[in-house]
């Protein structure tokens, strides 16, 4: 089986993914600094522990701040969408983040060198479809053409953004050094927004230190680093279509967790989304590339 290792990476890493919106919707910190101790809590143990086993290496310069940027964007990326959904409905906000695969599809098609295949757009389709029948047609016709409404669109294009940038900078760095510019830059660029913003960083309840810490820990250090690893042996393409796969495990998870409705519609849903997912990884394709 071709790439199995960044295909079980790539699956697990969504997996870990999926439990931050469960999390966000508990409402215990507020978006941007529930954002920065993401970004704190996975930087202070990454970063030592490169350093004790000497696998910090910096890159060039132009790495280092193509880097940087990669850091920022993804911080931004993480602040806005947080906001989004403690401000919209989850579902809603879900729906217009998850649109990165076309702006990702569409990215690819401009700047990179293995361009979206038929099956690519057509997975695309597919599972955008499922997508849409999982979180509900009446969220999709009834879109709140609002401020929640631009910063969840925003996170998408800014999602694909992230995904196609560190699929560039993954090429000539290693997983970990590129991880800990991407936290450290994303930590100050976080703690400086929150610090300007009034944001209060201590007198939180044991329970939201406790998510805090969830989500530095398994969300972001654990998640991005099993992620970054597929990313730099799948197609970006790939990557950004499979992480659609996080609305099908938020759903579960809701289900199970917060006591929302599941019914036969939105398994529906699920399954043409996935299929649609699946799609995508079929090394034949049903015409020729775009």
């Amino acid at each position: 089986m071709i790439n199995t290792k960044p295909k079980i990476a790539l699956a697990i890493g969504i997996l870990c993914v999926s439990i931050f919106p469960i999390l966000v919707r508990l409402q215990l910190s507020s978006g941007l600094i529930s954002a920065f101790y993401r970004m704190f809590i996975a930087a202070s143990l990454l970063l030592p522990y490169s350093i004790v086993t000497k696998k910090n290496r910096l890159p060039n310069t132009k790495i280092l701040v193509l880097a940087i940027l990669c850091g920022i964007i993804f911080a931004t990326d993480i602040a806005i969408w947080n906001i989004s959904i403690q401000h919209s409905s989850a579902t809603q906000a879900t729906l217009l983040a998850n649109l990165s695969p076309v702006w990702v599809g569409i990215g690819s098609f401009l700047f990179l060198k293995n361009k979206p295949t038929l099956n690519f757009w057509i997975g695309t389709c597919i599972a955008l479809f499922g997508m849409i029948i999982l979180v509900g047609f009446e969220v999709f016709i009834g879109l709140h053409f609002d401020l929640p409404f631009l910063l969840a669109l925003l996170s998408g294009i800014l999602y694909a953004t992230y995904i196609l940038m560190s699929k560039n900078i993954l090429s000539q760095i290693e997983v970990l050094p590129f991880m800990n510019i991407v936290l450290v830059s994303a930590t100050v660029f976080l703690g400086i927004i929150c610090f300007i913003t009034g944001e209060t960083f201590t007198g939180f309840t044991k329970t939201a230190w406790l998510v805090l810490f969830i989500e530095g820990t398994i969300c972001q250090l654990i998640a991005w680093l099993l992620l970054s690893y597929a990313t730099q042996h799948l197609r970006a393409t790939r990557i950004s279509l499979s992480l659609l796969g996080q609305a099908v495990l938020v759903t579960c998870f809701a289900w199970v967790f917060l006591d929302e409705k599941m019914s036969w519609l939105r398994i529906i849903g699920a399954i043409i989304l996935l299929l649609g997912i699946r799609m995508t990884f079929y090394t034949k394709t049903f015409l020729n590339k775009i």
